[in-house]
């Protein structure tokens, strides 16, 4: 029972600090010179973590991107020029230039996890 009790509590402490290590958000913001210098330490399944984390951030980003291109179809050809279309192309912009950020920082964690010999299946984009 008390070597139950220690595996547990051991156990919860371990996942206790792989949460919190692996409690960063894929931030767009994040400088790429400080995601190189933490990256050079972080083992395979910190970094898998992280790029899935950027993974899902791409996908939720590109499917916006996807519903404000079907917002600008949907404007009339005698509107393309008009302060609603570029309010849209302004949104679409800012959220092409995101994912572009987002993906620059999720190859940071992919390649270093590809180099480290690490697992990189279902982090295809």
């Amino acid at each position: 029972m008390k070597t139950i009790l220690t595996m547990l509590t051991a156990l919860l402490i371990a996942s206790t600090i792989c949460l919190t290590g692996c409690g960063q958000n894929a931030d767009e913001t994040t400088p790429i010179d400080t995601i190189k210098a933490q990256i050079v330490d972080m083992d395979t399944a910190k970094l898998k973590v992280m790029a899935f984390k950027y993974k899902d951030a791409i996908i939720a980003k590109k499917d916006e991107v996807s519903k404000v291109m079907a917002k600008l179809k949907e404007i009339p050809v005698t509107e393309a020029l008009g302060d609603d279309a570029k309010e849209i192309k302004n949104e679409l912009t800012a959220l092409t230039d995101s994912v572009s950020a987002l993906k620059a920082r999720f190859d940071l964690y992919y390649n270093k996890l590809k180099a480290d010999g690490g697992d990189v299946s279902g982090l295809e984009l």
